[in-house]
């Protein structure tokens, strides 16, 4: 049965070919989402061997972190920017959690990171993410919270105002369009815990230090970031 089975994958699989959404070559029977040639040769960044990488830096002397980590590099009209396409705007919401699985068997080898009490995911607004249908970052978070072991909290840090894309923005423009749109719902929930922010993508870091603001407001509050990648 397993044999008959397994050439009806193959059949299915020649008749409606699933593509790999970095590389877009057809996906063979036992692959899942990712082809295994992606899954081994996107350009990881092993930041959590550098804990003053280049995600870490952009926040000196603006936040306080613990630790900053990304997964991957981003490059325009790369395998990773295709790859956060599909997951953003195609649909494609499981790989955020096949992500989340990968970033987090790394970031469990380093010990700043096995001590997250919470993972929280940087919130769309409620027009967004009933716009798309899902918050990418809450599917990453998902996917680090099985391997790391602990909670995702995703309802504590909510978006209060819609803000405009940031895409084409300067430096300056995209930290003054996320003046006050994060808010804290629960405070003593998060007092004197280590918070382990995500977004999807780091390039300028406004957002993520947006978030950060109210969330290190809280008493003994510890803060790190993750995302799924870096833009150079």
């Amino acid at each position: 049965m397993k044999l008959q089975s397994g050439y009806l994958a193959n059949f299915i699989s020649l008749l409606f070919p699933q593509l790999c959404p970095a590389c877009g070559t057809d996906l063979m029977a036992n692959e899942k989402i990712i082809c295994t040639d992606c899954l081994y040769n996107l350009p990881f960044t092993n930041f959590h061997l550098q804990p003053d990488n280049i995600v870490a830096q952009q926040f000196w002397g603006k936040i306080n972190l613990e630790a900053a980590y990304a997964l991957y590099y981003f490059t325009k009209g790369g395998k990773v920017q295709n790859l956060m396409h599909h997951f953003k705007y195609k649909g494609m919401h499981q790989i955020g959690n096949l992500l989340g699985n990968i970033a987090g068997g790394q970031l469990s080898k380093n010990k700043k990171f096995t001590t997250v009490d919470y993972i929280i995911p940087v919130p769309l607004h409620k027009s967004r993410l009933k716009e798309r249908g899902y918050n990418q970052s809450a599917c990453f978070a998902n996917g680090l919270a099985s391997k790391l072991n602990t909670m995702v909290e995703d309802a504590n840090l909510v978006r209060v105002k819609a803000t405009q894309t940031q895409t084409h923005r300067s430096r300056f423009a995209r930290f003054e369009n996320m003046q006050e749109v994060f808010v804290v719902k629960d405070i003593e929930r998060l007092r004197d815990k280590h918070v382990l922010l995500v977004d999807d993508i780091v390039t300028t870091g406004s957002t993520l230090e947006a978030c950060a603001i109210p969330l290190l407001k809280i008493p003994g509050l510890k803060l790190s970031i993750a995302t799924i990648a870096y833009a150079e």
